[in-house]
Order: structure tokens, then C-alpha cells, then sequence
């Protein structure tokens, strides 16, 4: 925002505990009353008129403006204040009418009806959100618990609120042939396309307009999430603005993800490393596709097989042996239920069935820090991707005990995402690192990271064991029907607190590559397989 429009951060305030603060179940409290003797004060959760009333009350002085008898009501009226007053003063929201719906025990439905207004322009603003009423801990009062998302769904701690000329002009996002890519159509590209707003509206030809929006708090790293709109108040001048995307392949990505919840898949190109789609399907609104940090299972045995191949233990007709289980440090791992051994099993037959144990009695003879630098020296994990939005780009760190096993087969402290394993299997099978971008890097000066990329007889056994799980091995089934080069791996992943396990898949079909994950999506052929399939099949 420009013109000096303030911004009110939610949370980081210093709290004042008016009425006080928890809620739950309390013994029973007793308090002198003005004659000395003594009444007892209320506890436990609140009954339906006090939940009527303290709702009531606070919708009241909301409406009227007035943040300090609204912030009142709440259990935190510091960081709710901060908050109701940036909604009046910065945001220039006037005209509020509230109307609550029929409680359901403590939490209270509502729609709220106002106004923005600034320099001489107006537009309407209209929303559902709920609260819940809760017992104060030291005045005993039903009080609104405090959260963002009470004043709007869609706020989080240390969110602003702000209306003003925007920062930056809006965009005409293309794709790669000149088609309009718009939210309505494509909505896993709606953090995208504000992102890309944010770096490369003032490159573009566009005028800024004036809009309400949503100003998120920096990470702690430093960097800033761009503004989400709420409300167009003057529309700006859009410049457009070509990206890598490809809409048939965003089209066909939305609908894989869409089957799923808790899904993200990401498609690039691998002869250049452009990104054709991204897409995610999940009820935080997270973009795990590229800023998830999960353990990746199996599919990480596409780096751990280079690893064993560039370092001379095996190769892909070589040795791999799967037994039952394998013991390393006092850890004992185990294979999937029904996985059958064979003591005389190659790596690329250990690849294609997904052995774990072959993988972990390897790990006697890879240095604590090989799959380290076979990941970043080859694959350019970790590297400071500069794709032209924020990216984790996968972290594989040099490890000791039990972990060094556990890495082999991607899990310990082994974290990726759907874009990094999309990358792995571009480098996999075309031996060269071409870092993912979305826009071209010529359009800002970008320097891409680099890597060395894998040896030709590398590349040759890493295909070959991906196609023949593709074709004969876990992802058989998944992949069934798809013409063309096709090659996969499957995976999944176990998570700490959680019963099911992380679904993993990656492909490839011809020049595309695709990777998916399913969180608590079970195994790798379950969830995250239909989607990359579905992705390879169909994205034109």
C-alpha cells in the first residue's frame, strides 16, 4: 500500500488479560460478597444465554465502531483491539451490520454487510464467519474467544488489514501459448498469481488501482507473502505477464487434485526445466506444492540409487539384496506387509518393488555426507532455487546413526516437496539440472542455481529402473494405458502423530514430469499415483 496507509498487526501485541484469558472446566470457586459471606461464581463451559449475550454484546459495539467495548468482550482485547481498529481506521470499512445465525452449542455462525469507503469511493463488502464463546479463567465471564478469523475467515496471526492504492498493478497472467489465466478458472494459481503480482506488477505496462486487502506478516526468514484482495475499489491498469504454465496441463492438475483432499502435484518440463503446472487441494490454503517440507519415502530412492551407482557400490544390474528386515545402529527397518524377500535381487529389482531393507544395508558403505552432495552437487537440492515465487527447494542433510539409514529411503531428516521431486526426475532422466522457474529468468536478471547433473551411464540405469517400475514394478498398475517414454517411482512416508502415511508418487511421460503428495494419503499408488497419472495423461 501506498499514501501512508497504516497497518495494524494482529498478535505481537502485548495482551491484556481483561476478564481473563483460557477456557475449559474449573472446581468450584468461591468469592466474599459484600456481607461476608459467599456466592459462588459461574464454571464450565457457558450456558446458551450467555453465549447469546456475550455474542450479542460484542456484535453490538462492532458494529457501532466502538474496538474498545468490542475488544472487551473477548478473552484477548489487546490483539482484538489492534485488529477492530485497523478494520475502521486503515481499512476504511464502515456501515456494519451483523446478523448472527442459530448457535450450535458455544460457536455462534454470523454474516456480516458493510462498506468500504475511500476517497470518494465506495463498494460493498459481505462475508460468513464464526465465533465461539468461552469461560474467562479468572473473572468467570463468557467471553468471544479471540481469533483473526473472527473479523474475516480469511485472516491469520499477524495478518493486516489496509485499504489504499495497491502496491503494485494487477496482472494479465498468461500461460506459455497466450492464454488468460484467471483464479476463477484455475484456483490452486490464486497465491501464484498474487505472488507474481507482487515481484512483476511494476514491470509490467499496468496502472495501480485501489483495493482493501489482506497484508500478511513476513516469515521469519524475512520474506514477504504478497496481499491478498478483498475488494476492488478502482480498478488499475492490468500488464501482462507470460509465464511457463502450460492451462491444459494447469487444467488437468486441478482436476487430479480436486479427487484428493490434502493433495499438491506439480509439472515441469525437463529438457528446460519450466514449470507447467501447480496445483494443490487442501483446506489450510498451504502451497505445499512448492513450499511443503515433508519426508518424501521412496521416491527419494531415485537420488539414493544414483548415490550407490556415482559412488561404485552397485549398479543397476548389480547386487541389491532384499531381505525381511535390516538392522543398522540398533534400528531395525521392514519392507511394506506382503513385500517378498530375495537374497538375490538386483538394485534395479529392489527399485522396482521398493525395497527398503536393500536400501539400508547399503548404508554401512555410503559416507555420512554422499547422499548430501549427490543431492545437491547433482540434483541441486537446496541450492537457492530461483523459480520467480518462494520455494523450499528440498534439504537432504548430512547425517549420522539411525538417519543415515533412514535417508536412504527418504525418510529421517530428509524434507522435499512435489516441485523438488518433479526437478529430481527431470535431472534423473536427462542427466542435466535445469532449476524449475515460472517465469522466465530473463524477465528480472535471475542467476539459476547450478549443479553438475548426472553422467550419461548414470542417467541410462536411473531410466530403466524408473520404466520398469513403471511398466512391471509398484507403479505398474498406475501407469497402465500411458503411451510414450514413461518411467516412476513410488513412495510413502511415514509422519510423526500421524496413523497414515505421506503419499508419494513421481513419473515422467516423454518430455513432462510430475510428482505428487498426499498428506496421510497412504501409499504411494493410493492417492498421489492417480494424480500424476491423470496429470501425464491428460495434460494435452
Amino acid at each position: 500500500m501506498r499514501n501512508g496507509v497504516k497497518a495494524a498487526v494482529i498478535g505481537s501485541v502485548c495482551v491484556t488479560l481483561l476478564g481473563g484469558a483460557g477456557y475449559g472446566l474449573y472446581n468450584i470457586a468461591s468469592a466474599l460478597d459484600g456481607d461476608g459471606g459467599t456466592a459462588s461464581v459461574k464454571t464450565g463451559p457457558p450456558s446458551g444465554s450467555e453465549v447469546k449475550d456475550a455474542s450479542g454484546a460484542f456484535f453490538n459495539a462492532w458494529e457501532k465502531g466502538d474496538a474498545a467495548a468490542a475488544a472487551s468482550y473477548t478473552n484477548y482485547p489487546g490483539a482484538a483491539g489492534a485488529l477492530l481498529r485497523a478494520f475502521g481506521d486503515d481499512a476504511h470499512i464502515r456501515k456494519v451490520r451483523i446478523t448472527p445465525g442459530t448457535p450450535a452449542g458455544d460457536t455462534v455462525p454470523f454474516r456480516v454487510e458493510a462498506t468500504v469507503s475511500y476517497q470518494g469511493t465506495s463498494r460493498p463488502l459481505s462475508y460468513r464467519s464464526t465465533l465461539t464463546v468461552v469461560r474467562g479463567e479468572t473473572s468467570h465471564r463468557a467471553l468471544v474467544d479471540w481469533q483473526p478469523s473472527v473479523l474475516h475467515p480469511r485472516l491469520r496471526k499477524g495478518d493486516t488489514l489496509a485499504t489504499g492504492e495497491s502496491a503494485a498493478p494487477e496482472i494479465e497472467a498468461v500461460d506459455r501459448d497466450g492464454k488468460v489465466l484467471e483464479r476463477r478458472t484455475y484456483p490452486s494459481l490464486g497465491r501464484v498469481l498474487d505472488e507474481l503480482r507482487r515481484r512483476y506488477g511494476d514491470r509490467t505496462s499496468g496502472r495501480p488501482g485501489v483495493e482493501l486487502v489482506i497484508r500478511h506478516q513476513a516469515a521469519a526468514d524475512g520474506s514477504q507473502a504478497a496481499d491478498t484482495t478483498l475488494v476492488t475499489l478502482a480498478k488499475g491498469k492490468p500488464g501482462k505477464l507470460r509465464t511457463t504454465l502450460s492451462a491444459s496441463a494447469q487444467a488437468a492438475a486441478e482436476a487430479a487434485v480436486e479427487k484428493h483432499p490434502e493433495s499438491s502435484v506439480v509439472a515441469v518440463k525437463p529438457s528446460t526445466g519450466e514449470i507447467l503446472a501447480v496445483a494443490n487441494n487442501r483446506r489450510d490454503g498451504f502451497d505445499a506444492a512448492f513450499l511443503g517440507e515433508r519426508a518424501p519415502g521412496s521416491t527419494m530412492k531415485i537420488v539414493s540409487a544414483a548415490t550407490l551407482i556415482d559412488n561404485g557400490l552397485t549398479t543397476a544390474n548389480g547386487s541389491a539384496p532384499c531381505p525381511p528386515s535390516a538392522v543398522w545402529q540398533s534400528q531395525t527397518f521392514h519392507n511394506l506387509k506382503g513385500l517378498q524377500p530375495d537374497e538375490h535381487a538386483s538394485l534395479g529389482d529392489s527399485f522396482a518393488r521398493s525395497c527398503n531393507t536393500a536400501f539400508v544395508k547399503f548404508a554401512d558403505e555410503v559416507k555420512a555426507d554422499s547422499l548430501t552432495e549427490e543431492a545437491e552437487e547433482r540434483f541441486g537440492i537446496g541450492r537457492d532455487w530461483k523459480v520467480g515465487v518462494p520455494s523450499f527447494d528440498g534439504r537432504v542433510p548430512a547425517s549420522g546413526g539411525p538417519d543415515t539409514a533412514a535417508a536412504l529411503i527418504g525418510q529421517g531428516q530428509v524434507q522435499m516437496n512435489p516441485l523438488n521431486m518433479a526437478s529430481v526426475t527431470a535431472t534423473a532422466i536427462t542427466g542435466t539440472f535445469r532449476q524449475p522457474v515460472i517465469v522466465p529468468l530473463a524477465l528480472d536478471g535471475r542467476e539459476p542455481a547450478r549443479a553438475r547433473g548426472l553422467s550419461p551411464a548414470t542417467v541410462g540405469q536411473l531410466r530403466a529402473m524408473m520404466s520398469r517400475t513403471a511398466h512391471s514394478g509398484t507403479a505398474a498398475g498406475v501407469m497402465a494405458g500411458l503411451h510414450g517414454d514413461v518411467g516412476a517411482k513410488t513412495g510413502s512416508a511415514e509422519a510423526d502423530g500421524e496413523a497414515r502415511s505421506d503419499s508419494w508418487f513421481t513419473g515422467y511421460r516423454d518430455d513432462m514430469a510430475a510428482a505428487a503428495m498426499v498428506q496421510d494419503g497412504g501409499h504411494g499408488i493410493d492417492a498421489a499415483g492417480p494424480i500424476v497419472a491423470s496429470v501425464l495423461r491428460n495434460a494435452g
